[in-house]
């Protein structure tokens, strides 16, 4: 059975998704609830790289914290496809974020990810992956986005700060030094009326919402306040993520892994 889908994903991951669920035969249509963008002053990054090489590892919260923080990537800074360019560990919290790392020249062999198999990619998995390696006295950096206003003030992050400060906790706990860095910023989007009249729609005629971030949830509500959302159905990549999506009112969510297969599985269940 075709299912409408939103997906509400970053772009370009939001377009690349609903090409893989159309070619499964779903009618999948592309409404981001986040925007990224760079920093006006990359200088924190610069830094940040040129002092990599104190670090034992650097963590990425996502793909775009990987994409943007390459792009600031000082010239004098050795290329990580140059095997001896140094000897930080790369650390990612799941697929993407890994693929990213991987297409920016990080070997295989530094890079630290939680297996295929593992039944969510957060920090509590790859925290199971690479525990082992911290000692006392070690410096790990982690790079994250920040979340802002659209006067460009921060704001409180209800996503995945969770995860990377339960991660930087367990770090400290064993001895480490952490350090954060942020690389890019993200905030709502400014909706088309024709946008809005989709979500609108979207919220009763049994379409299933695609979240992969309960910051995305966040805007959605502010998007459209006071909506009603007993007859909407979602499926969510992450427990915090689900329990976001309940909260706001959606009636069915289904939870699953933020992978492809995993999540057309879920999809077509609710068919």
């Amino acid at each position: 059975m075709t299912v409408r889908l939103i997906v509400t994903r970053v772009q370009p991951q939001a377009q690349q998704w609903a090409e893989s669920f159309q070619a499964s035969g779903h009618d999948a249509l592309v409404l981001p609830l986040i925007e990224v963008r760079g920093l006006v002053d990359a200088a924190a990054v610069h830094g940040a790289w040129l002092n990599l090489h104190h670090y034992k590892a650097v963590m990425f919260v996502s793909r775009h914290a990987v994409d943007f923080f390459f792009q600031a990537r000082p010239g004098s800074v050795p290329d990580p496809r140059v095997p001896s360019a140094m000897t930080t560990r790369w650390w990612s919290t799941g697929p993407g974020t890994a693929h990213a790392l991987l297409d920016h020249g990080v070997a295989n062999h530094v890079l630290d990810t939680p297996p295929k198999q593992a039944g969510q990619f957060d920090s509590e998995a790859l925290w199971q992956q690479v525990q082992t390696q911290v000692r006392l006295g070690d410096k790990v950096l982690i790079v994250r986005g920040d979340s802002v206003a659209p006067d460009g003030t921060s704001v409180q992050d209800n996503d995945q700060g969770v995860g990377r400060e339960w991660l930087a906790e367990r770090l400290r706990q064993s001895g480490a030094q952490v350090d954060f860095v942020v690389a890019y910023q993200r905030g709502a989007p400014v909706w088309t009326m024709a946008q809005r009249a989709l979500a609108q729609s979207a919220a009763a005629d049994g379409s299933v919402w695609l979240f992969s971030s309960a910051e995305a949830l966040g805007h959605l509500q502010a998007l459209l306040p006071g909506q009603d959302w007993s007859s909407a159905r979602a499926v969510a990549t992450h427990p915090r993520i689900a329990a976001a999506a309940r909260s706001l009112g959606f009636g069915v969510v289904a939870q699953t892994r933020p992978t492809l297969d995993d999540v057309l599985a879920s999809i077509e269940s609710l068919a």
